[in-house]
């Protein structure tokens, strides 16, 4: 059997209802976040102007964009070892997909969505992301089409020949170089729309009678065509029992993941006592992988750069929290004391914390008083991460957090009710796919 037929019988097997009760509490907890990450960032100046550019056009680039919205709110999922953001691709298209056909079978729907989920980091994984990513390559948007096929062939009944055919297909459509796009709107989200549109097209191609090549991952072809090498073995070994989820990540507030251990390790710090006011300077050890990305100056017009930038993230920790939940950040930052205190921040590339990446990703920070004092702090797993989860109450009060603001805290009470029960029945089914959707207005 070839590795895409493998991966075509894991797809139309699939079976969300066959999984340990903790791995179905935790895809809840991912749909859920997942849900409201769309809400959070679908009122973004990006996603509006992702919206005017493809949102009123063909179902895959409404899809596409849906997902792009999620994926650029940087508080959507994260599966550190593949570095793909799975559940922005497959949570869009499978409940796009639902509203579409109308049919919404809960276990249909969540299995579709593991399908989705696990194709694109097993093959993020694969391909070894966090090692290619920081060579032009960036494994979500390399993975989307494939993943986003899953979810669509497991939608649409195909059988094992036809979902090999759309696999095979929206692995030819992936692209192998991302490079690394600048301004704002930034290029990254159109990509990423385009890659799971990209998906959703290979299986509309197999409908219509197209074949792909079910050979495409044996022999060479692959390392050939895309210039890395890919371990056949790890992406074939999917299990019917057990899911990804329990190795994912959720992140507790808007940042590129990156930052995040740095944050809270600064968060510790303030905790124990130690004032914003009576730091002179800040200084960030990470592992060298990450440690360029994290140095970008944050740069009010460009959205992105607020969301990688470390200094500008620890800035808005110890002056003005509430706006680590603002997806927009549209609003430049006119406080002179966050300024003052990125530029406190230096940023140190440090080989002893190499060692827990890429399974973690680390960080050490340590504060020095205008008194003379130190004081430092190591996060290894940060919250959010398999071993510091959020539950149920976390996750609400990072909803409200996120949404509060936008539609009202009565709108957001609703809107996590409906997308708690999600999975529970056809109904509940129902309401949360239409809830969804309905953060999506089609801009013509």
């Amino acid at each position: 059997m070839t590795v895409i037929a493998q991966l075509a019988e894991f797809v139309v097997q699939a079976n969300a209802a066959a999984l340990p009760a903790a791995e179905q509490k935790l895809q809840q907890h991912h749909v859920f976040d997942t849900v409201v990450a769309a809400a959070a960032g679908a009122p973004t100046m990006e996603a509006k102007s992702l919206a005017a550019l493809l949102g009123a056009r063909t179902t895959p680039e409404i899809v596409g964009q849906r997902a792009a919205a999620i994926r650029l709110s940087e508080v959507d999922d994260i599966h550190l070892p593949s570095c793909t953001t799975p559940s922005a691709a497959a949570v869009a298209t499978a409940l796009s997909l639902a509203v579409l056909a109308m049919r919404f079978d809960p276990i249909e729907i969540a299995s579709a969505i593991w399908a989705g989920t696990e194709l694109m980091t097993r093959l993020g994984a694969a391909v070894r992301g966090p090692e290619i990513l920081y060579r032009g390559v960036w494994p979500s948007c390399f993975a989307a089409p494939m993943a986003t096929a899953a979810t669509a062939a497991r939608l649409r009944g195909f059988d094992m020949g036809q979902t090999a055919d759309a696999l095979s297909l929206a692995l030819m459509l992936s692209t192998r170089g991302t490079g690394r796009p600048h301004g704002a709107p930034s290029g990254r989200w159109m990509m990423f729309a385009v890659a799971v549109a990209s998906g959703l097209r290979a299986a509309e191609a197999v409908q219509a009678g197209y074949r792909g090549d079910p050979a495409l991952l044996d022999g060479n072809a692959f390392e050939d065509s895309w210039g890395f090498a890919l371990d056949r073995d790890h992406l074939a070994a999917t299990s019917h029992t057990h899911s990804i989820y329990p190795a994912l990540s959720l992140k507790p507030f808007c940042s590129a993941k990156q930052s995040i251990a740095a944050v809270e390790a600064l968060r510790a710090i303030l905790a124990s006592g130690v004032a914003p006011g009576s730091i002179a300077a800040v200084t960030v050890r990470v592992p060298p992988a990450y440690a360029g990305m994290i140095s970008t100056k944050a740069q009010d017009a460009v959205r992105t750069t607020t969301l990688v930038s470390v200094a500008r993230q620890l800035a808005l920790l110890a002056h003005d929290p509430a706006r680590l939940y603002d997806v927009d950040r549209s609003a430049p930052v006119t406080d002179q004391a966050i300024r003052s205190f990125e530029a406190k921040v230096t940023i140190v590339a440090e080989l002893s914390l190499a060692q827990h990446y890429p399974s973690q990703w680390p960080a050490e920070v340590e504060v020095s008083g205008t008194d003379g004092s130190t004081r430092s702090e190591r996060v290894i797993a940060a919250l959010g991460d398999p071993g510091r989860p959020l539950g149920d109450t976390a996750l609400d009060d990072k909803a409200h957090r996120l949404l509060d603001h936008l539609i009202g805290r009565a709108r957001a009470d609703e809107l996590i009710g409906i997308a708690r029960r999600g999975l529970v029945d056809a109904a509940a089914c129902r309401a949360l796919a239409g809830t969804f959707v309905q953060c999506f207005p089609i801009i013509a």
